[in-house]
This record gives structure tokens, sequence and C-alpha cells, in this order.
């Protein structure tokens, strides 16, 4: 049988640039251990795998793995899975809501379409979590994740922590741009502090910038497999309730840049809205296809 797939760069309108995700369209029938080695096939942070969902009030079921696991819940992968089967149902002139109903480990994923004059540009999520904040661990420790010292470590705001809106990561303040820039990951030092509390991956992030950068603030993201992901929908939205929380703030919007020093620049749009008495946090932005094809098992 021949499966269908598709390949979506994901928070960015420009090919080969943002991250892109490969979204399964025909995985009825796939074992577990199909999925992990179509994952480690594509070699992308993440694929996703598209099935009938299990109530017929949803759009889709959808399973999400790295090259190393399935995990619950994350950013890109729900916004560039959106995009894709709202491009395809348009092409087929099949209607779909303007918001898409995921079902995952996590729970139910509410995944808005974004459009200009009609036609479908991009897509946002609110997370299927509140924010939960876990351990703390010392600037020494994370900065030996990312090759720093522990000058590099801001800790006014809050000190590296997991935090968590569906899938956690160990989230660290830097003080320079300059900071981020010269991060690298160690193996060492993820190995002697992750997993954590769920958390494998180290999300970095400054509100410095470079002179002409655009956005609040600039972020990268490291992996336990010493690699980085250009951008990091699900980490960004812990980030933006997690300032939003220190700054006390009842609503906050964040324009953030991510994969600019890897050379695949993104561009994340989120938001944080507790006005209604109960938090909600949204991750949105652009898309666009770069590669269609099939493969046979």
């Amino acid at each position: 049988m021949k499966r269908r797939y598709v390949v979506a760069d994901v928070f960015t309108d420009a090919p080969f640039l943002g991250n892109p995700v490969a979204v399964v369209l025909d995985a009825e029938d796939l074992s577990t251990e199909q999925m992990q080695r179509i994952a480690v096939e594509f070699g992308y942070s993440e694929t996703t795998f598209v099935l009938p969902p299990d109530d017929a009030a949803h759009t889709a079921r959808v399973r999400i793995f790295t090259p190393s696991r399935e995990i619950p819940f994350a950013g890109h992968p729900n916004v560039g899975t959106a995009y894709v089967l709202a491009t395809y149902a348009a092409m087929n002139d099949t209607p779909l809501p303007e918001t898409l109903l995921f079902e995952e480990i996590a729970g139910l994923v509410p995944v808005r379409l974004l459009k200009d004059n009609g036609t479908v540009t991009g897509a946002e999520l609110v997370t299927p979590e509140a924010l939960s904040c876990r351990s703390e661990i010392s600037p020494e420790k994370v900065a030996a994740c990312l090759s720093l010292t522990a000058e590099d470590i801001r800790t006014e705001v809050h000190n590296p922590l997991v935090a968590s809106v569906g899938l956690p990561f160990l989230v660290v303040e830097l003080a320079s741009r300059d900071a981020l820039r010269r991060c690298v990951p160690n193996l060492q030092g993820f190995r002697a502090v992750l997993p954590l509390d769920g958390a494998v991956s180290v999300y970095a992030y400054t509100l410095d910038k470079d002179a002409g950068e655009p956005g609040d603030l600039q972020a990268r993201m490291l992996t336990p497999r010493m690699t980085e992901d250009p951008a990091t929908g699900s980490a960004t939205a812990a980030v933006t309730a997690l300032l939003a929380l220190h700054r006390d703030k009842t609503t906050l919007s964040l324009q953030v840049s991510q994969g600019v020093d890897m050379g695949r620049a993104s561009t994340l749009y989120s938001g944080y809205d507790a006005s209604s008495g109960k938090s909600v946090v949204r991750v949105g932005g652009s898309c666009v296809i770069t590669m269609e094809g099939a493969f046979t098992l």
C-alpha cells in the first residue's frame, strides 16, 4: 500500500526556513514500531501520523514521533498538520471547520486555521494544559548543558526550571544575545541533569537582541541528540505563560524568533490570556508545503 506524506515548513512563509514536519496522511494500520522507524527515516524533529478520530465530532487522531520516541503533544507538528490537512481539503473542495480538533496523548488540541483572503496561510493552536512549573536547577548545571558559564545565565526573573503546557522543557533565560549565539550542546552536561521531570531538551532565550532583529525575544532549542530545533511552539507557549506569570500580566502577546543562528529563521506568535479567570495559551504562525510523495511498506 502506498502511503502519502507531505513535508511542510512551519513558522515561516518561505520554503526551507522554519521547522520542517513530515505529515503521513495514510497512517491507518501502521504499528507503533513502524511509525517510529518512519520518523527515524525522515529525521526531522517530529513526524506526525494522521488517523481517524475516536470521536466523529473531532477532525483526526494525531500521533507525534521524534526520531527517538513518541511524545504527547508538540507545537510545530500540530500547526503543520492542520495546515497540510486544510490545504489538501481546499484542493479537493472539501469543507473543513475554522478550528480543527486533534485527539492526542496530552488531550484534545484545538488548532485554528489562519487565512489571508480566504487562503489558508498557517494555523494557531491552544495548548492542552495550563502552565506547570517543576524542578529548578542551578545556573552552573544548565550552563554546562549549553557550553556556557554561570555568568551567561540570567536569574533575575526566574531560575532555570522545567516548564510545560503539554510537553516539558528545561527553560533558561540568558543574559545576552551573544550568549545565545555561543550555545553549543554538551553531551556530558545533558547527561548530568536530563531527563528531569519529563524534560529532555533545553530551551534557551534572551530578551536581548542585535540591532534590527525582529521580535520580542530570541530563542534556541537544543536536544539530547546534540541537534537543534529550528522552532518549538510548545516551549514558546510555555515561556509566554511563564513570563506572564512573573510579570503579573493577565494578557501577554509575543513575537518570538528562533532558528536564526542555525540558518532556519522562524517566527512564532504566542499569546497568554487569563482575563476570563482561566488561562488560555496560544501559539501559531505561517506554513508552506515544500515536498510531497509516497512510500510503500
